[in-house]
């Protein structure tokens, strides 16, 4: 028999989203129960956790163990990392981000919220809005994710109240308008029962919105990559014979690019004309993002890794200084005048840190003065000189070709994510 969400019937568009929220709001109980609701787990899964949760002598399944991959993480029953998840309806496809909610892994909230459509914030109904749900809603605002929902989850622990609910969402929407995000929605729920995730509640009769299931079902998809402007950060360099066939090879992040299209090669401002775009060995038309091509110039040019390629009249200015908002994710501190690596799309280049401009307090929203380092999860505006040109845009118009990454140097390790431009 033919399940609801047999992968065959999903022809809908596809909606990343991101699940955060403060500890023990519930996030992985919601994730569970919307795949348990909606019959995408595999039989010998839920056997096994069927298994774990009468070991532990609960009277009904704990089904944010479905989520919760890792041994210390079920050991612990705490979320760690974050765990994905995908799954389909007839309506659409989605990738699931389950994210950590304790402080400390912050920083695995903003990898992945960092590809998000849509982020899902979870608050318990006992306790409303607290610090951590203003950090997540920060950090959400800051990457632009385009939408926003809150669920006020824990309903049937107090007495599916109307108006607990109802003050929840008004102290949300007050934080979230400081932040200019508009039009947030909001939605009680109860993940343990059920209530309102894929299936509307009958003890919640006084609310008439949608369940989640429906809402992530018909909320707009994120505009269109394709219809930005074109940028191709070069990945490889294909070549057969001395001469025969030069390629570049890469993914088209951003726009549409076709043969005949004049194009400019960052930094360098080299300029040529596309003779032809290739998709697996065969020749088409059109590219448009987020395929991965081969573009073929029609000019000699030595072409690099890491350099871009965009269409002519619409390309960023390269340039060696930067201003961004940052999220520090290593124990490791950053100070101004420390030397990093910074890679951007598919380049990588020296850089130095010349100023520490200010930090963003995630609870008042106010910036306080330069601080003298960075600790992990700080959320802050600093400065960077980088050795060589990139060719950058701000990530309020390309979040591709408007976030980098900050690295360490001497052992390779991840610094620190950043947004070019923008005011935290």
């Amino acid at each position: 028999m033919t399940t609801l969400l047999e992968p065959a019937l999903a022809t809908g568009s596809l909606l990343r989203l991101a699940t955060a929220g403060s500890v023990d709001d519930g996030k992985s109980t919601l994730v569970g129960r919307l795949l348990h609701d909606l019959r995408v787990v595999m039989p010998d899964q839920l056997a096994a956790v069927e298994r774990v949760s009468r070991e532990r002598g609960l009277a009904a399944p704990d089904l944010a163990l479905l989520t919760d991959g890792l041994r210390a993480e079920r050991e612990q029953g705490i979320t760690i990392d974050v765990a994905y998840r995908y799954f389909a309806t007839p309506k659409r496809r989605f990738i699931l981000a389950d994210t950590p909610g304790h402080v400390q892994y912050t920083r695995n909230m903003v990898t992945g919220a960092s590809t998000a459509q849509l982020a899902v914030i979870l608050v318990d109904a006992r306790h409303g809005v607290v610090e951590q749900t203003r950090r997540h809603a920060a950090v959400a605002a800051l990457l632009r994710v385009p939408q926003i929902v809150l669920l006020v989850n824990k309903m049937d622990l107090v007495g599916f109240d109307k108006n607990v609910y109802a003050e929840i969402s008004a102290d949300f929407e007050r934080y979230l308008e400081r932040l200019g995000v508009d039009d947030p929605v909001s939605i009680p729920i109860s993940a343990l029962r059920g209530d309102n995730v894929v299936e509307p509640s009958a003890a919640m009769d006084w609310y008439q919105g949608p369940t989640l299931l429906r809402h992530l079902e018909e909320v707009p998809p994120a505009p269109d990559p394709a219809e930005q402007r074109a940028r191709f950060p070069v990945q490889y360099v294909i070549r057969v014979g001395e001469h025969d066939y030069r390629g570049y090879a890469g993914q088209l992040v951003s726009g549409v690019l076709r043969p005949g299209d004049d194009v400019v090669v960052l930094p360098s401002n080299r300029r040529s004309t596309i003779a032809g775009i290739d998709i697996a060995g065969r020749p088409v038309n059109e590219a448009f993002a987020p395929q991965s091509v081969t573009l073929r110039l029609a000019d000699d040019l030595d072409v690099a890794r890491g350099e871009l390629i965009a269409t002519a009249g619409s390309a960023p200015e390269p340039t060696r200084e930067l201003t961004a908002t940052v999220c520090h994710l290593a124990e490791r501190t950053l100070r101004a005048g420390d030397r990093v690596l910074l890679r951007h799309t598919t380049r990588t280049v020296q850089a130095i840190v010349t100023e520490l401009v200010h930090t963003l307090d995630v609870t008042t929203l106010e910036t306080g003065a330069g601080p003298e380092a960075l600790h992990v999860n700080d959320i802050a505006r600093i400065r960077l000189r980088t050795a060589e040109p990139i060719a950058a845009d701000d990530y309020a118009v390309n979040r591709h070709t408007g976030s980098f990454v900050l690295i360490d140097p001497s052992i390779g390790d991840t610094l620190t994510a950043g947004l070019i431009g923008g005011r935290p």
